[in-house]
């Protein structure tokens, strides 16, 4: 296909999450709650129109994130609550679920509604026109108390294939509503993309309220269903981070925004932006304590390796002999190509995020690089510890001395009887600024006895220490062939009320990975309260 063809008209379209909401709904996917924060503060960052953060009233930990996030900062990004049309034997104004959504505050609203008369039948057990009258009801009352109301017509495609009319008369009676646009949702993921395009197309013509597009991947065309959706006029997409979700998952923002942005000249996210999706990517894989895929498009380690002699020879020459798109511009890189050169580019342009002046010919950068490979090969990761990998830049770049050190620690565990607990106790001795602290705390793990043994010694020295809670605790075997005797990488998440931040640690003893990401942890607290004075103050 020719580039004229391929090209759109300029225009927008806006990025819709649902990574929070129908990606937790995927096998051994679980959520905690500064999970939730977390991954919406970083898409935040990268501009995503909207992050859906679930569904209010159907469990405590999703209605704790919209209460908590109504103190974030999120920019002009909008947080959704979602939602279903009313029970039917309930009014909207009765409904407590209706209550729960606005009670979330969010100003956006999403509610699904059936499109498939095949679901009335077998589980609402309802009538096709009090289907109509319910859709209708619960946007119209909806809709003066929102700002953004949005309808997505679950199995749209699968109803449109029995029932055309009816399917019809369901985004009819949305649009009638005061949606402000209907999704179109292949619910079941098995609708084939000439089959989108042609039912699509009869949609568009059916209402004048702007359209979007929902899909799911059980046929592995979620990417391509939702790409032919905008080429046909979807003006928002629904998807989730790595396409993670129920079943096969859903349609993938990793792939599908740069096709937008890239292939398709759609306005979706910034170029500065769009640099920032394999960090973005490897960042929630991280929360989820899930290994990347090597192979993902555009953001996977290899998605850009060559290994053929004819083809590296070719790539070096002209880049898009091998290569659909330039990975720099997805923060990706060349394996092949991976330069000293570019490889200082990168720590410089991190550096500048954390506002360190730095320059790539600078022999710090190169002793920087090189520190940060070795880091690499011992299993160290720092998509989700941010904050451990600032600290490496600050300790090279800047220099600054070390709040404390350690002289040593023990840590034991004793079970006396067999029915009482296991009893965990560390001993530390640390030297803050020349004097020596020694001390013992009692845990229920050896990793809490440690944390708060160190706590317990250098709170009298450094107050702001006692803000900082450890809100979660992950391990990864990076070896599976080696069993117990494997290194473990160990991903903590601490937060003071304000900033929430990961530090990481790897070693063959799971004590001594914890230690490191703990240290890290606390250290990451006192860089930054210090600033550039470096002086904490009691």
């Amino acid at each position: 296909m020719t580039k004229e063809k391929r090209n759109l008209p300029p225009r927008s379209v806006e990025i819709y999450d649902t990574t929070l909401r129908d990606g937790a709904q995927a096998a051994e996917i679980s959520f905690s709650v500064i999970d939730k924060i977390r991954i919406a503060e970083r898409l935040a960052e990268i501009g995503i129109h909207y992050i859906e953060g679930g569904w209010p009233g159907a469990n405590p930990r999703d209605d704790e994130f919209f209460r908590k996030m109504r103190s974030r900062k999120i920019g002009r990004t909008r947080l959704v609550a979602f939602g279903s049309t009313v029970n039917p034997k309930n009014r909207p104004e009765s409904d407590p679920a209706v209550r729960a959504l606005l009670q979330a505050g969010t100003g956006a609203v999403t509610i699904v509604g059936k499109s498939w008369d095949l679901h009335l039948k077998k589980a609402l057990r309802i009538g096709r026109e009090r289907n109509l009258e319910i859709i209708g009801s619960t946007l119209s009352y909806l809709r003066p108390r929102v700002d953004r109301l949005f309808f997505d017509a679950e199995h749209f495609f699968d109803g449109y294939r029995e029932n055309p009319d009816y399917a019809l008369e369901t985004i009819r009676a949305a649009a009638g509503a005061g949606a402000d646009a209907v999704v179109l949702c292949d619910t079941n993921g098995g609708t084939l993309p000439f089959e989108l395009a042609e039912i699509f197309t009869r949609a568009r013509a059916a209402i004048s309220v702007p359209l979007g597009i929902h899909t799911h991947n059980d046929s592995e065309l979620a990417v391509a269903n939702t790409l032919a959706a905008v080429r046909l006029g979807a003006v928002q997409v629904q998807g989730t981070i790595n396409g993670i979700g129920e079943r096969c998952g859903n349609a993938n923002l990793i792939s599908i925004i740069p096709a937008l942005k890239l292939k398709l000249g759609v306005d979706c996210v910034s170029d500065r932006a769009l640099t920032r999706l394999s960090e973005v990517s490897h960042f929630v894989d991280e929360i989820l304590n899930q290994v990347p895929n090597r192979h993902q498009p555009y953001v996977g380690a290899n998605a850009f390796a060559h290994k053929g002699g004819m083809h590296i020879s070719a790539v070096e020459r002209h880049s898009p002999t091998y290569e659909h798109v330039d990975p720099g511009k997805i923060g990706n890189r060349r394996k092949v190509l991976v330069s000293d050169q570019s490889g200082r580019s990168t720590v410089v342009a991190k550096a500048r995020e954390y506002g360190i002046r730095l320059k790539a010919e600078d022999p710090r950068t190169g002793e920087l690089l090189r520190e940060l490979k070795e880091l690499e090969k011992e299993g160290f990761l720092f998509e989700g510890a941010e904050g451990s990998f600032e600290l490496i830049l600050r300790r090279a770049i800047e220099g600054k001395k070390k709040y404390f050190r350690l002289h040593g620690f023990r840590v034991i565990n004793e079970k006396r009887t067999e029915s009482e607990p296991v009893i965990s106790e560390a001993t530390i001795m640390v030297d803050v600024n020349g004097k020596v602290e020694h001390t013992a705390a009692l845990g229920n793990g050896p990793v809490n006895a440690l944390d708060n043994a160190l706590r317990k010694a250098l709170e009298k020295f450094y107050p702001p220490l006692s803000d900082i809670r450890l809100e979660d605790y992950k391990v990864r075997v990076l070896s599976e062939k080696e069993g117990t005797a494997a290194p473990v990488r160990v991903l903590i998440e601490s937060s003071d009320g304000k900033k929430n931040w990961g530090t990481v640690g790897v070693s063959r003893n799971i004590i001594e990975a914890s230690w490191q990401a703990l240290v890290d942890s606390l250290e990451f607290k006192l860089r930054n309260v210090a600033g550039k004075s470096g002086k904490i103050k009691k």
